[in-house]
Parts: C-alpha cells; sequence; structure tokens
C-alpha cells in the first residue's frame, strides 16, 4: 500500500510497464455534464458521480477552463486519471508544469481519435490550393489563364507522425505521392517513402510541392515554419496547416503569399485565433482560412465517446489506455 493506504498494481498503460495503475473509483464529468459523455462513461461501467473526496477519474471537456481543472486537482489530490478533450493539450501545458514530477494524475487526450475528419480536411485543402480553388472562388471576372497542379506524383512533407499524419497518408495513397514525414524520430512510417527529424526540416522543403503541419504545438515546433523556411519553398508551393497557428509565423506567412514566394495556403487553425477581422491573411492570394473547422462538434462528440469509454474501461480493468499524454513534451 502507499502513504494514503492505496494498493499499488504495476500493469502496463500504452506499453508502459513500470507505471502503476491509476485507482479506480467514481468518475467526475466537468465543468459541466453532458448526457452524450456520461452515457459513455456508463456504458463502460463506470459511475459517474459530482466531485468529491470518493472521485478517482475526471473526464474534463472544456479546452479554456485549465484553471478550473487546476483547482479541483488542488482540492482532489486522489484524482488519478484524468481524460482531456481534445488531441491538442497546448491549453493545458501550465498546467503540466506546475504538477511537473507528480505521478499522478495520468493524462489522456483525445489523440488520434478525430484523425479522420481532419485528414480529409488537410486533403481538401491541399487540393483546394494546388488547383487555386480560393482565388478562383474569389473572381469577379473571367480570367483567361488557367492555373492548377495535379496532387498526382507530388512531393508531399507531412510535419508529424501521429494519428492525423497516418491517416493522411492513407488518402494520399491513391495519388502516387512521395512523401517525407518529419517527426521527432527518424522511424519509418508505413506510407512515407523516407522519414527525417526536425533538424533536418530544411533539407526537406526546397523539393516539396505540398507542406502539411500535422505536429503538435510545444516549444519545439512553435515558429517552425518561419520566413526562412518559407523562403526555401519553391514558388509553386502551397502550405497546410491543420495542426495549430503557432507552428507557422503568420506575419512571415502573408509575406510569402503577397510576394508570389509559394502559390497558395489552406489554413485551418491560425496565429492569434480567432483571426481578427480584415487580417491580411484572409485575403492574401490563393490562400482559405477555413476557422478551425476541421473537425466540427457533430464529427468528434461520437469519436470523443468512443474514446472515454475505451479510456473507462482501461481505468476499471487491466486494458490500455489510448492517447496518454506525456506531459514532459506536452502532447
Amino acid at each position: 500500500m502507499n502513504a494514503r493506504g492505496h494498493i499499488d498494481r504495476t500493469v502496463p498503460v500504452e506499453g508502459d510497464h513500470t507505471r502503476r495503475r491509476p485507482e479506480p473509483g467514481p468518475i467526475a464529468v466537468l465543468p459541466h455534464a453532458d448526457p452524450v459523455f456520461v452515457e459513455a462513461i456508463e456504458a463502460a461501467g463506470g459511475t459517474v458521480e459530482p466531485l468529491s473526496e470518493r472521485t478517482r477519474g475526471v473526464v474534463w471537456l472544456s479546452a479554456r477552463e485549465s484553471s478550473g481543472l487546476a483547482a479541483a486537482l488542488d482540492e482532489h489530490p486522489d484524482i488519478h486519471w484524468v481524460q482531456l478533450p481534445w488531441a491538442g493539450v497546448d491549453a493545458f501545458l501550465e498546467l503540466f508544469k506546475a504538477r511537473a514530477g507528480e505521478e499522478w494524475p495520468l493524462w489522456t487526450s483525445a489523440k488520434g481519435a478525430y484523425s479522420e475528419p481532419v485528414a480529409e480536411h488537410a486533403l481538401a485543402l491541399t487540393l483546394a490550393t494546388l488547383r487555386f480553388i480560393p482565388q478562383k472562388s474569389r473572381a469577379s471576372e473571367w480570367d483567361p489563364v488557367r492555373r492548377g497542379t495535379s496532387l498526382y506524383g507530388r512531393n508531399v512533407v507531412i510535419v508529424g507522425a501521429g494519428g492525423i499524419a497516418q491517416e493522411l497518408l492513407r488518402l494520399l495513397a491513391p495519388f502516387d505521392t512521395r512523401v517525407t514525414v518529419v517527426r521527432r524520430r527518424d522511424a519509418p512510417v508505413e506510407g512515407a517513402e523516407r522519414t527525417v527529424t526536425g533538424e533536418h526540416l530544411a533539407d526537406v522543403l526546397p523539393d516539396a510541392d505540398v507542406v502539411v503541419l500535422a505536429a503538435a504545438q510545444s516549444e519545439r515546433t512553435s515558429g517552425m515554419l518561419g520566413e526562412h523556411e518559407l523562403g526555401l519553398l519553391k514558388p509553386s508551393a502551397v502550405v497546410v496547416n491543420i495542426a495549430r497557428g503557432p507552428l507557422i509565423d503568420t506575419d512571415a506567412l502573408v509575406a510569402a503569399l503577397e510576394r508570389g514566394a509559394i502559390a497558395g495556403a489552406g489554413i485551418d487553425v491560425t496565429d492569434p485565433e480567432p483571426l481578427p477581422h480584415g487580417h491580411p491573411l484572409f485575403s492574401a492570394p490563393n490562400t482559405v482560412v477555413t476557422m478551425h473547422s476541421a473537425d466540427t462538434p457533430e464529427m468528434t462528440r461520437p469519436l470523443l465517446a468512443a474514446r472515454i469509454e475505451h479510456n473507462v474501461r482501461a481505468f476499471l480493468g487491466d486494458g490500455d489506455f489510448i492517447g496518454v499524454v506525456d506531459p514532459e513534451h506536452g502532447y
């Protein structure tokens, strides 16, 4: 038993064979109990109760109220597991730092759960920008110049190797693209022709026809596509961001688009976000800003419910959690 009298149980947690499992118990759904997710917990055999000293798990449904979660954890130190609502956990980085070195809670996110709709959106933005759909859709008179590039056989650089990147690789396969994945490790990724580490990003940009950002936001990735990196791209290349806005230097992107240094951009996430009214990115040549709609609530609610149900079963039994977060690396 540990200091609080809890039984120690050492079993795998998503491949980790040394970490103790969270202690099961009642689960609180915060800050407000959504019936869809309450039903998911109960379907997995869990018990939903208001936050109390009995609480051992928390399903947190807000991406903007991390201070409320911090208070709940401070007041109830026996909470062993927290499920976060989105694939990205950048809204909780300060909370991770504040609790660095603490064994509990085990954090899980929705990473990988929304891969299909987001990858689909990335493909849509890629096709739209290569074929100059944003520019053509704004036209008020007939342009005699035919513009557009096929995706077939193009060089695609995907930054990131998570669920979205893997699903995008599957969607790109029929186009016979040559894909380079940029990630933290250079281990091969199925469907990619080659894999390089982030230190070699500048080496692969000059040959890219499409650059897709699908990496988590962290100190390492913020600003990774700046003036220098955009300057390495050829004028026919397009940039797609379905990750987080701060991965791109917005001012540098606008400047590159306006001077024709790159051919276009498909941007679902921005920095700042929301993008202010009249921001030049909205009107940049051959650019579409889709206002963080790659995955809508209609798409994500059933997917998050399925993730919660799976992780509640793991919490109550001996199964592996999905989407375990590494607080040290921030994803």
